[in-house]
């Protein structure tokens, strides 16, 4: 059986590896200023986030029309595809699951709606082992099994500049209720399960970046892993060579799409693991 792999830009996938497992992308969309970007196309995320502390009001973000997924399952099916997994950033955290389950409709079976629960590489490693499991000619049901389990072992954590983009976007109701003490600290995050976690807030960026290795250690037995940064390439590669890993697969260093960064705000860094 021949099966198909959609995902959106906010699993932040490169893209050799979209290439090389023949993976759809629908693009959200980005709103700066009143005027809107095709995310991945439109502006560069290096351009993005210098110029986010200038923006007159804060960037928002939108998900692509059921439109746009039709039109990827449409071609998918069209080449010959029997199959589609479709997997989505986290139903809680973005319109974009609901648009591609709106479209999926029109599949029925065929068409296989995933809410990854996740964010960036969390949407991406689940995206990348069903890619890798099609690949080994696994069939469907068997995929399927395989990512509800690795949705249990993906962790994602990270130490942010401010408080104040994820404020502003309204997301996350305790950001409302600590932001006057928080303001002048590094908060740090989680997400499992399509929910933001509140993970303490220290005073400095180097006690962020320690804390942050904790958090990494404490994840045990990786398998994968993504150091996640929002244009702080530097910081980036400077935790992952202190942290210094020996993984059968080459970390990755990805600079998080404006996508997502417009709620996390320049200069963070954290990390998206998948475990053993």
């Amino acid at each position: 059986m021949k099966i198909g792999l959609v995902t959106d830009s906010t699993a932040d996938i490169p893209a050799n590896l979209l290439e090389e497992h023949k993976i759809e992308v629908v693009p959200a969309i980005l709103i700066i200023d009143g005027k809107s970007y095709i995310d991945g196309a439109e502006i560069s995320r290096e351009e993005f986030y210098a110029r986010m502390p200038t923006f007159k009001k804060p960037a928002t973000t939108a998900a692509p029309s059921a439109g746009e997924f039709m039109e990827r399952y449409e071609k998918l099916l069209n080449a010959g595809a029997e199959k589609i997994f479709s997997i989505h950033a986290a139903s809680q955290l973005s319109g974009i699951f609901n648009a591609a389950r709106l479209a999926a409709e029109s599949f029925g079976e065929r068409v296989q709606i995933i809410d990854s629960g996740q964010l960036s590489l969390g949407i991406g490693f689940q995206v990348l082992e069903a890619a890798e499991a099609i690949s080994k000619g696994k069939v469907f049901e068997e995929i399927t099994q395989l990512l509800q389990n690795i949705q249990k072992k993906i962790r994602l954590s990270a130490a942010l500049d401010t408080l104040e983009y994820l404020r502003r976007s309204g997301r996350v109701s305790w950001a409302k209720a600590r932001i006057a003490a928080l303001l002048s600290l590094k908060p740090l995050i989680g997400l499992a399960y399509g929910k933001v976690e509140n993970l303490g807030a220290v005073r400095t960026t180097r006690m962020a970046n320690l804390r942050l290795m904790e958090l990494l250690h404490e994840a045990g037995n990786i398998r994968k892993l993504a150091v996640l940064h929002t244009n702080a390439e530097e910081r980036a590669r400077q935790f992952l060579a202190d942290f210094a890993p020996s993984l059968k697969k080459e970390p990755m260093v990805i600079n998080v799409t404006p996508v997502i960064g417009a709620h996390l705000g320049p200069k963070g860094v954290g990390f998206t693991v998948l475990q053993e």
